[in-house]
Order: structure tokens, then sequence, then C-alpha cells
């Protein structure tokens, strides 16, 4: 992954970039190859067959790919350009949209190949390349300027030449007006840039602090810098293990995550960018007549679910979607986030302003009224709804924050009715989430089904990881949700494991005092990633392939609170 905080491009280990949505993450695309062999792409690489390594430049989102072949040895390095000049908390607020390769060889003589084919709008749009000179191309919504000569036809263009030690070909493709004059310098900027942003967020200091301080580059990659929303990944339709169609969009904001999230900002990060995130959250639910559970990057409500059925699909899964269908569930582990998210917070919200109040005395409200309602379940279900019990356990946390910040509500807070409602869902969780048959807390009510969000209890403060009825799911869940060492996240959800579940896992044995558990847990998944240190939603437990929609924020965010929960029992 590429990003500039408003947008991402994917680049495969071949050298193509495979995926760009400009300017924002949930635009329409103009290279889809990832999900169609004829979706565009811009693709740069030797033309005879080679091996690659791969780095991100340290402390950076810039890519460096080192291909070797049996001529020599040459370096792309890619990046997605910030706006220039842009420093610590403010990168990413003016990023031009110009998407920068560098071409430098390194030794011997390799003959490099270029070709750019944009498909815009999802390949569904005009092409038209027009030649305005040898080497500029515009065409498809972007233009593309490179220091080799290019030749074109009205869909495709490319270019050929021999790098050798100290040649350097630049490339930039620039979606909008801006014209970058100097992309090298300009990319040289980019990569102070994140060094700056990187270097106000060195507080963490613990178990695996290079692992975390990568995944706070990816979360801040993931932010919508101007408006503060953070996208669950930058890809849709990468399709997941459960079923041949389960190809989501995840271009979008999930409210179910704020808490988790906002956790993993104040280790890897500062309360600034929490703040920021909070802030975008109580804007786009101010007028809405309903909390959601996700909204577009903008604050859209309506996210209607549409297939682009002239795509084949990742892998051949179809169809691939635009929108989510989510945004129309009842879930309501939403207000526990929000308000969880909020307590988190609480130094530093120092005055709540009116709507911020009304908010947060909606969602309790909401939770003192509806907790006993079923609903779709965090994992969106669309099979129906039930009583599932991570929900019922985030409504108790919405009323147990609200309750702790009710000094602070004002007016229209209801301490007495939220502590008596708080009451009343501990006692339903306790009493009828409970299988003796099992031996554990399970997914929903009456339920004999092991789901792995209830190892959320013990993160939120619901019952403490040592508990033994709470200790005694711990152990279960580690045993029969077990597959290779990774969790799935339900009974019969075999050859799928989830990197959540697996860091939830982690923590809450961190929690219970079992470090050694703990830690073999950690690196099993983290070892899943991908050569430069990402991850994605899902993991095949035999193979360690990566699923999903990729990078997942919520793999990283788990990852992060992980290894905070780990470093304390150390």
């Amino acid at each position: 992954m590429l990003g500039d905080c408003q947008t991402a491009a994917i680049v495969g280990r071949s050298g193509g970039v495979e995926w760009l949505c400009p300017p924002d993450f949930d635009s329409p695309s103009v290279f889809a190859r990832l999900l169609d062999p004829d979706g565009g792409h811009l693709s740069i690489a030797p033309e005879q067959p080679a091996s690659v390594v791969r780095r991100y430049l340290p402390g950076t989102l810039v890519l460096e790919s080192t291909f070797t072949t049996g001529d020599g040895v040459v370096r792309v390095t890619d990046g997605l350009l910030l706006g220039r000049g842009e420093r610590g908390h403010d990168i990413g607020h003016t990023s031009p949209h110009v998407l920068v390769r560098v071409v430098e060889g390194v030794s011997g003589a390799v003959r490099m190949h270029l070709e750019h084919a944009p498909r815009p709008d999802y390949a569904r749009g005009d092409v038209a390349l027009e030649s305005l000179s040898s080497y500029e191309i515009r065409g498809g919504g972007v233009t593309l300027l490179c220091e080799a000569a290019l030749t074109a036809d009205d869909a495709s263009a490319s270019a050929s030449w021999l790098s050798a030690p100290g040649t350097c070909v630049t490339t930039s493709l620039t979606f909008g007006a801006i014209r970058v004059s100097d992309p090298r310098a300009h990319l040289d900027d980019t990569i102070a840039a994140w060094r700056s942003w990187v270097g106000l967020h060195e507080g963490y200091r613990g178990h695996h602090q290079d692992l975390v301080q990568h995944s706070a580059i990816v979360l801040q990659a993931l932010t919508h810098a101007p408006t503060g929303a953070i996208v669950a990944a930058p890809t849709t339709s990468l399709v997941e293990a459960e079923a041949p169609d389960a190809t989501w969009d995840y271009r979008y904001a999930w409210l179910r995550d704020t808490s988790m999230t906002v956790q993993a900002l104040w280790v890897a990060a500062c309360p600034d960018e929490a703040q920021r995130y909070f802030s975008w959250i109580a804007t786009v639910t101010a007028g809405s007549p309903r909390i959601q559970v996700v909204y577009g990057i903008h604050g859209e409500a309506d996210l209607t679910e549409h297939t682009l059925d002239n795509l084949s699909g990742f892998n051949g899964a179809r169809p691939a979607r635009v929108g989510n269908g989510a945004w129309d569930q009842e879930q309501l582990d939403v207000p526990g986030e929000v308000l969880d998210a909020a307590w988190q917070l609480r130094d530093h919200l120092t005055d709540l302003d009116k709507a911020t109040v009304a908010l947060l005395c909606r969602l309790a409200d909401h939770a003192a009224d509806h907790w006993s309602d079923q609903d779709s379940g965090m994992w969106e279900g669309r099979d129906g709804t039930r009583d599932y019990v991570s929900s019922k356990v985030l409504c108790w946390v919405a009323l147990d924050r609200a309750v702790r910040m009710s000094d602070r509500l004002g007016n229209n807070a209801r301490p007495q009715i939220w502590q008596q409602a708080a009451g009343a869902v501990r006692a339903a969780v306790l009493e009828k989430a409970w299988s003796s048959t099992l031996g554990a807390y399970t997914g929903a009510f009456g339920s004999n089904h092991l789901d792995a969000s209830v190892l959320l209890m013990p993160i939120v403060g619901f019952l403490p990881a040592d508990d033994p009825r709470m200790l005694a799911t711990i152990n279960v869940i580690a045993r029969d949700l077990n597959d290779n060492g990774l969790i799935v996240r339900w009974t019969g959800a075999d050859g799928a494991a989830f990197a959540i579940c697996s860091y939830w896992l982690a923590d809450c044995l961190a929690r219970a005092g079992q470090l050694d558990r703990a830690l073999e847990v950690f690196n099993r998944v983290t070892e899943c990633a991908n050569d430069i240190g990402l991850l994605s939603e899902e993991i095949d437990p035999q193979t360690n392939a990566l699923m999903g929609n990729f990078p997942q924020g919520l793999s990283h965010v788990g990852l992060v609170n992980a290894a905070w929960s780990i470093q304390q029992l150390r």
C-alpha cells in the first residue's frame, strides 16, 4: 500500500499498481486490475524474469522494491505525494493526488518496461489517450509524465529503457490540475513529511515497538486527513473465505471500531489523532436521524450497495461491489464503542460542545431503551437478528461510561436510569450467555456456539480476564476456535481465521497473566503479515495466505492493543 492520507494505491510484487481510486478512498478506480485483468494498471518492471525484495523506507509509507535479474539489479521507489512542506500532524491535508515512481540502476544493465493502461470508473469509462508530447500522455482521468519516451494508442501507453548505474527514470501520474515541477524532490519531501509525523509519535517503548510504529503509520495512511474519518481498508471486493460471494466494500468508516481504534491511536500515536477521529464521529452523527454503524468518509449516510457486473472479480470471485449494506443494519454495539472512546479521551475533551453532549446522551438513552432488542451483531450477519452477547456487553459499556461521565453531560444526563439499565444488562449476560454444556460464554443468548467476540468482555472491563468463568471461556475459545494456531470467528468457521480474533485472544491471555501463551498467539498471527508488514482481515490457517480487503485497519488496531497489554504484563 501507498498512501497520501486521502486515498491509497496497491502495488503488487511484480511492480504493477493494481488499484488506485483518486482523489478519495471511495472514489471510482482508475486502476482496478486487482478485480479484473482488464481493470487497468500502471506497471514498471524488468522485461526478463526477476526476484524482488521490498521494504518501506524507515518511518514512511514510501515503498522500495529491488529487482534482481540475470543482467543486473534495479531499484524502484514508489510514493503517493503528501503536500509540499507538510509536517507533523498536518500531513495529508493538501495532498496533490500524484503518484511518483523512480527507477534507478544499481548494477549491470536491466531493460525496463512501463505499461500504462488507465481504465476510469471501475473500467466502465472512456479512455481515449492523447499524446501531449513524447513524454506526456493524458486520458482516462489522469496524466502520465515519464522521462523515457512513450508510445501510445487509444487505450494504453508504454516505454522501454536500459537501466544501469547512474541512470534514473522518474514517472509521475497526476489526477486533477496540480502539476509537480520536480517529482523526485517532492518525493524526498514526502519522505521527510512521514518521518516528521513519526517523530511526534515515538512514545511507545515496548513489545514489538517496530511493528507498533509501522501499524501506526498504516492507520495514519487509512485516515482521510481532510475529514478525520478512518476507513476500514482501501479496497473493495477482495473475497473472504466464508463464501465465493463474500465480497464487500470496506472503503468507509465503521463506528463499530471506534473504541478499539481510539485506544490503538492513543498507544501508537497520540491523543491528537484520536481526538480528530472522535470529532469526525460527532460531526457526521449530529444531524443523523439514526446512528449508523458505518458512514462515508464525508459523512454520507446512504451507502446503498450495487454490483460492478463488468468486473470479473478478485481471482474470479463475483460480484465486485460498491457501497455496503451494513449502513442500514441495526447494530447495538455502536453506542458502547462511541461512549467508550469519549471516556478514553475524557481528559482531552475538556469542553464538550452541546452537539457532542447531545450525541452521548442520545447514545446512552438508546442503549438503555434497546439493549434487550435483537440485532445483526458486530459480524454484520445477513441471515437475521439475534441476542448477540457482544452487542449486549457493548450496551453495558455505553451505560457504564455514560454514568461515569454524567457530571459532564448536562441536564439531559439520566445517571440513575442508565445505572439501573447497566445492572439489568449485566445480569442478563451473566445468566443467559453462559453455557454449562460448553463451560463458556457463547455468542448469543441460548446458543451453544462459541464466538470470539466475547473476548471483548475483559478488554472493555465487563469482567476481569481471571474471573473463573471468563478464564474458562478464554481457554475454551483458545482450544475450540483454534485452527492451526489462529482463531476463527465462531463455531464452524474453519478455514478462515480473523486476525483481530487472534489478537483479542493474545490480549486476554496477557490480562489473565499468562505471558507465554499471549506471546505465542501474538507471534503466530503476526508472522502472517506480508513481506512489508501488512495484514488483511482474514488468514488461511494452513497456508498463512492473506484473505479479504487489504490492508485491514482493524487487524493493525488489534496488533497495537495486544502488544500494549503484553507490555503491561512484562
